[in-house]
């Protein structure tokens, strides 16, 4: 753990004993938190999106072999694996610098 021993830290009053509804409560009454869950539900949803229909896509417009369409359209998969890292790792950097409000201006770029 990031901060030491939770077991350890309980055990000494370093670390307050909090329950899961109520660390479940704290981060649902939270915007940030409601923010970011719409805005990943919406990219997400927009990736599926894609990689259901793309494939389909390519075989109508473009007269691709149904394993040639899904082919191409696996690469919009693909490229999101290397765009999250580094989406993930510019807004740590940002929230390092400047907080919680950094990493939602990233979010929102």
């Amino acid at each position: 753990a990031p901060k030491g021993n939770y077991k350890e830290m309980k055990a000494n009053g370093t670390m307050p004993e909090i329950s899961a509804a109520a660390s479940f409560r704290s981060g649902a009454m939270n915007i940030n938190t409601w923010l970011l869950f719409i805005q990943y539900g919406c990219c997400f949803g927009v990736e599926l999106t894609m990689n259901n229909a793309a494939a389909m896509y390519f075989v109508q417009k473009f007269d691709q072999s149904v394993a040639g369409a899904a082919a191409i359209a696996s690469i919009f998969g693909w490229m999101n694996l290397f765009a999250r890292g580094i989406g993930g790792y510019v807004s740590d950097r940002v929230n390092a610098k400047m907080g919680m409000r950094g990493r939602l201006i990233w979010q929102g770029a």
